[in-house]
């Protein structure tokens, strides 16, 4: 059974960092490509970042391209996104998918202005 658990969200000021975390289970993590999407309140999935199994190759949205890193430890089988440079705009629940249908419960990022 595949478990994707998300963590690390937080209120933050604007400009502030803040890391998330996926631990993944019931998966060959290091043959897996990862993502993290986001949603924010009464929107829509919005895609933010993949990384392939390797870790070598990262993708990132335009939105967030420069501020946020994707980034994976596959010895224990968990994905990272930092943040930095946050805005309110960054505000929303964030997460952990392996494609194509393999969802964390997602973690609440909350960025004030």
């Amino acid at each position: 059974q595949v478990q994707l658990v998300e963590s690390g969200g937080v209120l933050v000021h604007s400009g502030g960092s803040l890391r998330l975390s996926c631990a993944a289970s019931g998966l060959i993590f290091s043959s897996c490509s990862m993502r993290w999407v986001r949603q924010a309140r009464g929107k829509g999935l919005g895609w933010v970042s993949d990384v392939d199994g390797g870790g070598g190759r990262t993708y990132y949205a335009d939105s967030v391209k420069g501020r946020f890193t994707i980034s994976r430890d596959n010895a224990k089988n968990t994905l990272y996104l930092q943040m930095n440079s946050l805005k309110p705009e960054d505000t929303a629940v964030y997460y952990c998918n392996a494609p194509p249908g393999r969802w964390g419960q997602g973690t609440q990022v909350t960025v004030s202005s």
